[in-house]
């Protein structure tokens, strides 16, 4: 079953803007009087603040194509090549300061490291949040990640979850794996699978969820679905029932597109808010009865999970240095795993008569 409408091929609209995908597209053509000249040369003549060896990291993953094809640092730019590339993350003009703070492995190599966050953890510092964050920490931690210069807040990372979401985050500890990772997610070619509480249930096992997700208009804070397609990029959830609680539904999520609070948002727009969201209304009793006891039970559950009731469970991609395929599985957190243990003691003894 699928909701919402047709969406346009996602990759035409790409760019640096997307907040979950932190990485940048450029584009140049060259001038019909061009010389020829090397590739890395030409590029870095172009791209303020950016070194020729990441350009070169960069062609040697594959990311720079001429005229649609990948080519090499000492590719001879010729007139009218038309050359495109992708880099990981934009800079911020903003101190990175290092810091003791645990974090949990799920796995680490040469290359790569995979953290699975805890709730309530930011990503990477920025307004209201410059400490603190798991970016302090693995700078910590990995005193040599990639940065792309000196003011890059983002080291290592090629996408990110939000503050209250629990789960697997892949880290690069090279440039060389920065960029093939970085391109892996433009690409699409990244498995990320999600668990969800949400209220409500469904009509069909599984399902799909389109619709062009933007700020709100009305507040710039929230994200919003706008089915026209007039505003804000494509964005796609598959989802599959993965358990009924009458009230409320646990769900396994497939982002097909990684867009800004796409899971929490695209479940309001088909009136199923995340349980205890309380940006986009899961805060409250959605479904249910009127009764007092029905009540506390739901304020119980909220108190045992005080955020929204999501967490990134599995993270599968080809490993960038080996061509590997990998697949990363996490469990759910303990606040997850008891709130939904709750529901589903209850879905098996509620009585008929009281809903």
């Amino acid at each position: 079953m699928a909701y919402g409408i047709s969406v346009q091929d996602p990759h035409s609209q790409h760019s640096d803007n997307d907040e979950q995908e932190l990485y940048e597209h450029h584009r140049f053509v060259a001038d019909k009087g061009q010389g020829l000249m090397r590739l890395d040369k030409f590029l870095h003549a172009r791209m303020e603040g950016i070194s020729r060896n990441k350009i070169q990291n960069t062609a040697r993953a594959g990311n720079i194509l001429v005229n649609g094809k990948a080519e090499k640092p000492n590719y001879k730019v010729k007139p009218g090549d038309d050359i495109s590339i992708v880099m990981a993350y934009p800079p911020r003009e903003v101190e990175l300061i290092p810091e003791d703070i645990p974090i949990r492995l799920h796995y680490e190599d040469d290359h790569l490291v995979i953290v699975n966050k805890e709730a309530g953890m930011v990503v990477h510092p920025g307004h209201g949040n410059y400490t603190g964050t798991l970016v302090n920490a693995l700078v910590f931690h990995f005193s040599n990640l990639p940065r792309k210069d000196k003011e890059d807040i983002r080291p290592g990372l090629v996408h990110r979850i939000d503050k209250d979401t629990s789960g697997l985050l892949v880290v690069a500890k090279t440039e060389l794996a920065q960029a093939r990772l970085a391109k892996s997610f433009f690409d699409r070619t990244i498995d990320r699978i999600y668990h969800a509480l949400v209220w409500g249930d469904f009509d069909e096992d599984e399902g799909s969820i389109c619709g062009h997700i933007g700020r709100s208009l009305k507040n710039r804070k929230v994200m919003e679905v706008f089915p026209g397609g007039n505003h804000g990029k494509p964005a796609i959830t598959h989802y599959r029932v993965l358990e009924r609680f009458g009230y409320v539904s646990l769900v396994e999520c497939r982002l097909e597109t990684g867009r800004t609070h796409q899971i929490r948002v695209h479940f309001r727009h088909i009136g199923k808010p995340l349980f205890n969201d309380a940006t986009y209304g899961g805060d409250q009793i959605l479904k249910g009865t009127t009764y007092t006891r029905y009540k506390q039970f739901v304020k119980n559950c909220f108190q045992l999970i005080t955020r929204h009731a999501l967490h990134a469970k599995t993270l599968g991609f080809k490993h960038p240095a080996s061509g590997k395929k990998m697949l990363f599985d996490s469990d759910l957190p303990p606040d997850m795993q008891q709130v939904i243990e709750k529901w589903r003691s209850y879905a098996v003894h509620k009585k008929p008569d009281n809903g």
